[in-house]
């Protein structure tokens, strides 16, 4: 289908339409609202939080603690040195900054919400509103399901470009719209996240996007915890009320398809300049 339609379930209940952009093989959400940071006013945000009020945000915040264990480790095999640098896109309230710090990385969080980032200062992070107030450069910059929110792709990677070191990584984390329980839940599927997200990616779409502007993968990496996550939001969206059950039957059955196609739920994908 070259177009889906697709609610807002979290925040204003508006309609928006996903429009397919065969080159890049990826969607594109279309209108994008003027006022975009209403859409980001919401207690349910929960990038945004370190809340833990339903059962849902506990669920999240005790995955969070052990995919932080995760993407450190994944920072370690991708570096030679032991105490690199490293700029974080969309910080949120900086738990995963945080985490480095304590093992005396060098670090850095770009964060625009105002309460996150003033949560992320509380823990010690030095954080900016945006990255073009940076002037140093990294060993590795990392967006944690940040790279669809950005509204111009192109000056992104132009500021990685910017403010990536010889031989520095990029690490980005998206959903991805080939998975299972994106199949699954159709219109519901949480991870469309309209009008937040303004690009849906595949594989295929990050790889030409780092060809075009001349950077290459070089490798990729699950992330099993997210089917079951937007399941559950999934779940909620389509059918009124959480049935745990099913939402973790369908992130099971999703991550098992994905053993075969690759087609995780989310995916890592790590980038490094070409020669």
């Amino acid at each position: 289908m070259n177009k889906l339609k697709i609610k807002d379930f979290s925040v204003s209940q508006h309609n928006f339409e996903l429009v397919y952009n065969a080159n890049l093989d990826l969607y594109q959400t279309r209108p994008i609202p003027e006022n975009l940071g209403f859409y980001y006013e919401s207690e349910d945000y929960i990038s945004h939080t370190d809340a833990k009020t339903s059962l849902i945000d506990k669920l999240y915040q005790a995955v969070k603690k052990i995919t932080i264990k995760s993407k450190t480790s994944l920072l370690y095999s991708i570096t030679t040195k032991s105490k690199a640098s490293v700029l974080d896109i969309g910080c949120g309230t900086g738990s995963f900054l945080e985490a480095l710090k304590n093992k005396s990385w060098n670090v850095i969080g770009a964060e625009p919400n105002q309460g996150a980032k003033s949560k992320a200062e509380e823990k010690g992070i030095d954080c900016v509103s945006k990255t073009n107030e940076i002037g140093q450069k990294f060993d590795i910059i990392t967006m944690w399901h940040v790279l669809e929110h950005v509204p111009d792709l192109e000056a992104q990677f132009n500021e990685f470009k910017r403010l990536l070191k010889l031989n520095g990584k990029i690490v980005i984390a998206v959903p991805n719209f080939k998975s299972y329980d994106a199949s699954f839940y159709g219109k519901f599927w949480a991870a469309y996240d309209v009008p937040r997200h303004l690009w849906h990616f595949s594989e295929n779409a990050i790889s030409k996007l780092a060809d075009e502007y001349h950077f290459k993968l070089i490798q990729t990496k699950p992330m099993c915890f997210d089917a079951f996550y937007v399941s559950l939001l999934s779940e909620k969206y389509k059918y009124k009320k959480v049935n745990y059950f099913r939402a973790f039957a369908v992130g099971c059955l999703s991550n098992l398809k994905a053993i075969k196609n690759t087609e995780f739920s989310s995916k890592i994908y790590i980038l490094e300049a070409k020669n």
